[in-house]
């Protein structure tokens, strides 16, 4: 019950976050805001796929190769079909098939 009342709380609070702008901003929003709304998902995708990487071992028996092809499935599909859902499953299945199969 304890777990249940913890999350119920985190994801008001996280929802509560997220839509705070667009309650305090209602019809003019500043332009510092709409500028974050742009460069914002970007700079964090840029950031994810630097930690994601980060540690991948280029000397190492595969080479890096799964992490590799994961990216490169995430990238094309994304720049396709534009579905962030399909992209990431699309890319965690293929990195977990590439180092459970081949490598």
């Amino acid at each position: 019950m304890r777990a249940a009342i913890l999350i119920a709380v985190m994801a008001i609070v996280t929802a509560l976050l997220r839509f705070l702008p667009f309650l305090i901003f209602r019809k003019n929003t500043p332009a510092y805001i709409t500028y974050l709304g742009k460069v914002l998902p970007s700079a964090i995708i840029g950031m994810l796929v630097i930690y994601c990487l980060r540690d991948t071992d280029v000397m190492s028996s595969s080479h890096g190769i799964p992490e590799f092809a994961a990216a490169a499935i995430v990238v094309l599909l994304q720049a396709k079909w534009r579905n962030s859902l399909l992209s990431i499953v699309a890319g965690t299945v293929s990195y977990m098939l590439l180092v459970q199969v081949l490598f």
